[in-house]
């Protein structure tokens, strides 16, 4: 099982969202600890980047994967729209 990290900016995200979203969102990225590339999942591997894309609803998680250390790092959380500008 993988152990699942958070960036400074995806948990500011998680607090500022409505406690029912953030619920959600919160179980389904627990869910990727148990296989993060599971495409029953809604994961998808980005293109031009080592990261994968949660869909959780109108929402997105963007995450990394370290299969040596076992850990899943959530990079960032937003709306489908904004979360991959940068």
């Amino acid at each position: 099982m993988f152990r699942i990290e958070y960036s400074r900016d995806s948990l500011k995200t998680l607090l500022h969202m409505p406690v029912d979203r953030a619920r959600l969102v919160r179980s389904k990225i627990e869910r990727l600890a148990l296989d993060p590339f599971a495409a029953n999942n809604n994961v998808k591997r980005l293109k031009g980047i080592e990261a994968f894309r949660l869909r959780v609803g109108d929402w997105r998680v963007v995450y990394e994967v370290d299969r040596q250390a076992i850990v899943i790092v959530v990079i960032r959380i937003g709306p489908r729209g904004s979360i991959y500008e940068d």
